[in-house]
């Protein structure tokens, strides 16, 4: 069977993939120990189902990479390889960087990396390289920040064009099948005429990226002027119509809200209250909030959250479920105790392994169509339901015939619950328990459909914030269940991330490790240890917590500058144009801030300068 061999259409010679006998025998085995039921992610299949190309990212422990180990390109993963190959041969590289559950980033892949005439381009004139954004989030921050300052914007899957030295020269998101080719094209014809050129400017964005890079070295008091400008500016560009900051896309910004509420609690600050608690009723009653199952897709692409960008993230689970508990303590608003509730239980139950280790994501795609797994028809709700239930749900969630998203319907209420009853003329209690005996109906039908792809990655990041919120919802509901599972996460974490020689993983996948832990890890780690310290009042806890910081201190303090590096300085035995910091909150806390509460908390708890 003529595996690893860029079969050719009929009008084209037939183009190997340039892999020596070893590494082709290699790649067979990898292949074959994916197991019987392994499906390979690619249109160019034999009769039997086997593929006609295999490539390297077959020997990959990143679902994400494994999704383009059969594209006819001759990918390599982040490494001394890919860099000695592109030395050698003299040859730019093309890096593409996404993540398993990205929407674009599958377009890309079947309108692009699935193409003959554009993977035949590809391999004969560059080395192309794939990397996991959430397994190497520093190669990513490096090239994101590249490719920002050379656009103006980022996003993913990231197109970005390096030197063999990995400095990069040239970088965008999805390009159309077309335009990408014909920007492959012009990009080896600079390459093989004006080659200098494109070196002096890799080295000026190089040098530009280390100026950004840098912290400043004047240490500046961060009093409550400053936390006050914070708050004004976040109030000036508050959605007082829709909720949220600022216009579509729209996303969570779990980040800001903290802060809000932060201010609200200290300061009994009624406007940035009320700001987050009409933003966290609107999120609730949108598309964005999975309304039968519970649980938040990544953002909305429309100004009052009803379409979603479908994925699921474990952070936005994560993040949302502590803003939902927080706002509750404020406002004593019992939706809100139930959206954290419902959150969290839908992340125990369909994101968590038998250990309570945590899944990373699940797609926004299945059948062929984003969002197909999580929308309705009417005649799917009158099918399923009695006529007066399938009346209710219409009422309720706001179905039509003709549908609010490529003729299906995307579930949604009009306001809070409170407010929907009212509407009804029925009693809240009531028309939620009819609510959920109605979603239960439709959540058994749901699950026979073709289930988006679910990243079954374990990282270490994400599932401590996990249980950093499982602790700090369970303290403000009084659901104690909520604890209880954040020690056996936290004991199932260290057993599987946490070796004996004192080395902390970042990821595993399939019960093996992977990735040396970033700054980001050692941070959210030591932040849930504190949490369950506080909660249980076991010193061991606080230790572990301690240990952890000391060991992020040795590994990544910038000594010179402040602040912490996001890795090491070389990853894969590559040297990154600069090592990169993280200092600004994004979808995700940044790593320094996060480390910066973490050093506080410490201090209060040991007494101890030195935080």
């Amino acid at each position: 069977m003529p595996l690893i061999t860029l079969a050719a259409s009929d009008q084209s010679p037939e183009l190997a993939l340039n892999i020596d006998a070893e590494l082709k025998a290699e790649l067979q085995l990898a292949y074959k120990a994916q197991g019987p039921d392994y499906q390979p992610r690619t249109e160019h299949l034999f009769e039997d189902g086997s593929p006609h190309y295999i490539n390297r990212l077959i020997r990959e422990d990143s679902p994400y990479l494994i999704q383009h180990a059969h594209n006819p390109i001759n990918w390599y993963s982040w490494g001394e390889a890919a860099m000695q190959a592109a030395k050698a041969q003299q040859k730019p590289i093309f890096l593409s960087i996404g993540y398993a559950t990205c929407h674009w980033c599958h377009v890309m892949e079947r309108e692009s990396f699935e193409n003959i005439e554009i993977a035949r381009y590809i391999n004969e004139h560059f080395i192309a390289i794939k990397v996991d954004r959430e397994q190497k989030p520093d190669i990513d921050s490096t090239y994101m920040t590249a490719v920002q300052m050379l656009t103006g914007s980022g996003g993913w899957p990231m197109s970005t064009w390096l030197t063999p030295e990995a400095k990069p020269f040239y970088g965008g998101t999805y390009f159309p099948p077309a335009q990408f080719l014909d920007l492959l094209t012009r990009i080896t014809q600079v390459w093989g005429q004006q080659r200098d050129a494109i070196l002096e400017e890799a080295e000026q964005i190089a040098d530009a990226l280390a100026r950004v890079n840098t912290t400043a070295k004047t240490v500046n008091t961060i009093g409550s002027n400053m936390i006050a400008m914070a708050r004004d500016e976040l109030l000036e560009i508050h959605d007082d119509l829709q909720g949220g900051f600022g216009p579509a896309p729209k996303f969570p910004r779990e980040s800001s809200m903290f802060l809000l509420l932060e201010q609200a609690k200290r300061h009994t600050d009624e406007a940035a209250l009320e700001a987050v608690d009409f933003s966290l009723q609107r999120i609730a009653a949108g598309g964005i909030h999975d309304q039968l199952a519970g649980g938040f897709h990544r953002y909305a692409v429309d100004n009052d959250w009803l379409i979603p960008h479908f994925e699921k993230m474990l952070y936005s689970q994560a993040g949302l479920s502590r803003l939902y508990a927080q706002a509750y303590e404020l406002t004593g608003d019992w939706e809100f105790a139930r959206v954290a509730r419902r959150t969290l239980d839908y992340v125990l139950r369909d994101m968590s392994t038998d250990k309570t280790l945590f899944y990373s994501a699940t797609d926004a795609d299945s059948e062929g169509m984003e969002g197909r797994f999580f929308i309705w028809s009417e005649e799917e709700i009158d099918a399923l339901l009695s006529p007066a239930d399938a009346q209710l749900a219409k009422r309720v969630w706001n179905m039509s015939k003709n549908g609010n998203f490529e003729s299906y319907n995307i579930l949604h209420w009009e306001g809070p619950i409170e407010d929907v009853a009212a509407s009804l003329d029925v009693p809240s209690e009531q028309l939620l328990k009819s609510i959920e005996r109605i979603s239960n109906t439709l959540l058994s039908n749901r699950e026979t459909r073709e289930h988006p792809i679910r990243d079954e990655k374990i990282i270490t990041e994400w599932n401590a914030m996990l249980i950093t919120a499982l602790v700090e919802v369970g303290e403000l509901t009084g659901d104690t269940h909520y604890i209880d599972a954040a020690i056996t996460s936290m004991e199932s974490l260290l057993d599987a991330h946490f070796s004996e020689d004192g080395t902390l993983w970042r990821v595993s996948f399939k019960q093996q490790r992977s990735t040396i832990a970033k700054q980001s890890d050692y941070a959210n780690l030591a932040e849930a240890l504190i949490a369950l310290y506080d909660s249980t009042g076991s010193l061991n806890y606080l230790d572990l917590a301690e240990r952890f910081v000391e060991d992020m201190d040795k590994q990544f303090w910038d000594a010179e500058n402040g602040a912490y590096f996001m890795g090491e300085e070389s990853v894969n035995g590559v040297t990154l144009p600069v090592r990169p910091k993280e200092v600004f909150d994004n979808s995700l806390p940044a790593g320094n801030s996060i480390a910066l509460k973490v050093l506080v908390r410490l201090h209060n708890r040991t007494g101890k300068d030195e935080y």
